[in-house]
């Protein structure tokens, strides 16, 4: 086929126009719930009210979230306890996740339906739910907690662990792994089940079984998968709001001590009690919130996930 033939044919090779048609809704939807709000809210955290109007006052709204004593002492202890509540998630989801993951992929283990179904289960329900009961449950009063824990004499290391400051964040945050710890072991599972049987052939002729061959051989074969669970946990914890508000309230008690960042965008922006709403801050909040998330993500894309690609298949 000469030049001129070939560039006929592709002359020729009909535009798909039903692919932008079945992709126009979803697009209009992501767009009108998704793309316009965060355009409004950047464009929103430039402004102030002054007399009942909007006035574009650039950065000033920023200048004031992090050096006006009233606003940084909240703005700080809400950042200092989302790290807390996103790092109890790294260090006690993702390994746990990862290690029922390798159990459930074990050719031996029987029932694995029933065990994946058991910790999938509390992903699925509402955070209303699993805070409400929770709550029950850890109640001094009327939970059950102190009566499971006597079976096993265990009832002298229970406490009110909602109620004191030193213990609110990470209860709340355990309750957050529970309930979530399905979503990592899910992924990872459906890696292990992706590597190729030659791979784990080759390894077990080489002698490498057990655990030593889910160190050596899966665990690295799986890194880019881990990465994604890594991202995927670092976006959900700095958006997270509905379980904290479940469980603490408006105020994330006691002392702000669950103070996180999607219960204070919440305060500033929709007001609280006798607390007056502000846009304007709840916007510039919001907008923070949005640049810590794109950092992180950034930060995956263009530098861990280069150093971890050679792994993949």
């Amino acid at each position: 086929m000469t030049t001129i033939d070939a560039t006929d044919a592709v002359a020729k090779r009909p535009v798909r126009w039903h692919i932008a048609v079945f992709l126009a809704p979803a697009v209009l939807v992501y767009t009108a719930v998704m793309i316009l709000p965060l355009i409004e809210t950047l464009r929103l955290s430039l402004f102030n009210v002054v007399d009942n109007q909007p006035v574009f006052v650039g950065f000033d709204n920023f200048k004031v979230l992090f050096g006006d004593e009233r606003w940084s002492v909240s703005f700080w202890n809400a950042l200092r306890n989302n790290l807390v509540f996103f790092l109890i998630h790294m260090l006690v989801q993702n390994p746990i996740g990862i290690a029922l993951a390798a159990l459930l992929s074990l050719p031996v283990l029987r029932l694995r339906g029933f065990y994946r179904t058991a910790i999938f289960l509390p992903t699925i329900l509402s955070f209303v739910i699993v805070g409400f009961i929770w709550k029950l449950i850890l109640s001094p009063i009327w939970g059950v907690a102190p009566f499971l824990m006597d079976l096993v004499w265990l009832k002298p290391f229970f406490g009110p662990w909602l109620g004191k400051p030193g213990s609110a964040l990470i209860t709340v945050s355990l309750v957050s792994v529970w309930q979530n710890i399905g979503i990592p072991m899910m992924l990872i599972y459906a890696a292990l089940l992706s590597i190729p049987d030659e791979v784990i052939e080759a390894a077990e002729c080489d002698g490498v079984t057990g655990w030593a061959q889910f160190f050596k051989i899966k665990l690295p074969l799986i890194l880019p998968t881990i990465g994604i669970v890594s991202i995927l946990t670092f976006v959900g914890n700095f958006n997270a709001f509905d379980l904290v508000y479940t469980m603490q309230g408006a105020l994330a008690g006691p002392d702000g001590s669950t103070d996180i960042l999607g219960t204070f965008l919440y305060r500033t922006f929709f007001g609280f009690q006798l607390q007056v709403g502000d846009r304007s801050m709840g916007a510039t909040i919001a907008t923070v919130m949005f640049l810590i998330i794109l950092a992180g993500v950034s930060l995956y894309l263009f530098v861990i996930q280069r150093r971890i690609r050679r792994y993949q298949f």
